[in-house]
């Protein structure tokens, strides 16, 4: 039986993905060591040299026509197998300068310089691996699946993703257009979470996750001796009102149950404590999911960024530079629906919604450059019988979550759960 939806025709499950994954599932054991060697072994954004080529080399051994270093690191395979439509997978592959307190028996032990040249601790702290190790063994099972599915299988190894650049890189690159590389028909791809439980997918359709925004400001004082601020203008003191007076932006000037997130995780000003510096340092991060009201509080930041300054009267004007964009993340309501039914069947009640999430993710960029739908989901991370524990006691925030220095995936079931996602995503949306 199938079913017609959209421009899709895809194979009715009623067991019968169940049967193909089961069948062609491959042993999990080389991808359980390989996500650990990936997790010992992490690398920043822009750098990911040794997993790129991890990737890269996993594909060829599957038939993979493999493209390498598009828009930096990032790495295309793709398996055609006969006419129908065309699918991509997606995994982001880079780490964060975050030191890992795990105390995991791989845990990250690396150290690397940051695009400022700055040695800092690495670590796989937002569970690229994991998207990583699931696409590789996605990609092994897909290929030996070829008899049961028609069309052409793309798998995309992102890079820089943390940096909210990765994707356009790889599409200003000419990811569509220079490399031989056939245009999707949908674009798929999914995110470990640690609040949720491993063995669980968790899809739902519309906005889920923020457009995010990086705004680095620069504010300008008179420096001088510490003893004597009647000679100087102090912007310590100044960025210090402009981190207050930001908070209200959102409590103040949004109308309420509208997102928006405005955070500085960045202040950097002086040398010694006692002189008062010619400049202080600000990094924000900003998110939404309206086009609308993203451009609202960036306007207010500006505003109250000029109205600081001259109100402390700092000599030049601040410098404000924006970075890090990516625009919010939309899954098509129609396509949507088809995988959940998929989800559904396939994984019975560990398949359920959730609610949208303030962070970001560039994944749409690859669908929105060619006007494609996409559907990103949620992977779960957490060990069963800890989050079951944390869930009967009301005390989930104890569970280290992304970006984090204790965040730790358990390794089993969430392997085998997000190569089994992406494997049933992909047979969902290919020809059978």
């Amino acid at each position: 039986m199938t079913r017609i939806t959209g421009r899709f025709v895809t194979a009715n499950s009623d067991g019968a993905y169940h049967g193909i994954i089961g069948k062609f599932r491959p042993d999990l054991e080389f991808y359980e060591s390989t996500y650990k060697d990936l997790h010992r072994h992490p690398e920043l954004s822009q750098q990911e040299k040794r997993t790129s080529a991890i990737a890269a080399r996993h594909l060829k051994n599957f038939a993979f026509s493999v493209h390498e270093h598009i828009g930096g690191y990032g790495v295309v395979g793709v398996l055609k197998n006969g006419p129908g439509p065309t699918v991509l997978l997606r995994a982001d592959m880079d780490a964060l300068p975050v030191l890992e307190n795990t105390g995991l028996s791989y845990a990250s032990k690396k150290e690397m310089k940051d695009q400022y040249g700055h040695t800092v601790p690495v670590m796989h702290a937002c569970g690229h691996d994991v998207h990583t190790t699931c696409l590789m063994a996605a990609a092994e099972l897909l290929h030996a699946a070829r008899s049961e599915w028609k069309g052409t299988l793309i798998c995309l190894f992102q890079p820089a993703e943390e940096f909210a650049a990765g994707a356009q890189a790889m599409v200003d690159d000419g990811l569509y257009s220079k490399f031989g590389i056939p245009k999707p028909e949908i674009v798929l791809g999914q995110h470990v979470f640690c609040l949720y439980k491993a063995g669980t997918v968790a899809l739902t359709a519309g906005p889920v996750f923020a457009a995010v925004d990086g705004v680095s400001i620069r504010v300008f004082g008179k420096g001088g001796h510490g003893s004597m601020p009647e000679d100087c203008i102090d912007p310590i003191v100044t960025a210090s009102h402009i981190v207050v007076r930001l908070q209200s932006i959102v409590s103040r000037e949004l109308q309420p149950g509208k997102l928006g997130v405005i955070t500085c995780g960045k202040f950097q000003a002086g040398t010694a404590s006692n002189i008062i510096p010619d400049y202080a340092d600000l990094e924000l991060t900003v998110r939404s999911y309206d086009t609308k009201i993203q451009k609202q509080l960036l306007d207010a930041i500006e505003r109250i960024v000029r109205a600081e300054c001259d109100a402390s009267g700092s000599p030049p004007s601040p410098t404000l530079t924006y970075f890090s964009h990516a625009p919010a993340t939309v899954n098509d309501a129609d396509s949507t629906k088809t995988l959940d039914a998929s989800f559904a069947t396939f994984f019975e009640d560990n398949a359920g919604p959730f609610e949208p999430i303030p962070g970001s993710e560039d994944f749409s960029v690859l669908a929105r450059a060619i006007n494609v739908p996409s559907i990103f989901w949620i992977l779960g991370g957490c060990e069963p019988a800890k989050w079951d524990d944390a869930n009967k006691r009301g005390a989930l925030k104890e569970i280290p979550i992304n970006h984090s220095a204790g965040f730790a995936p358990v390794i089993e079931p969430t392997l085998k759960t997000g190569m089994d996602a992406l494997a049933l995503a992909a047979l969902t949306f290919l020809g059978h």
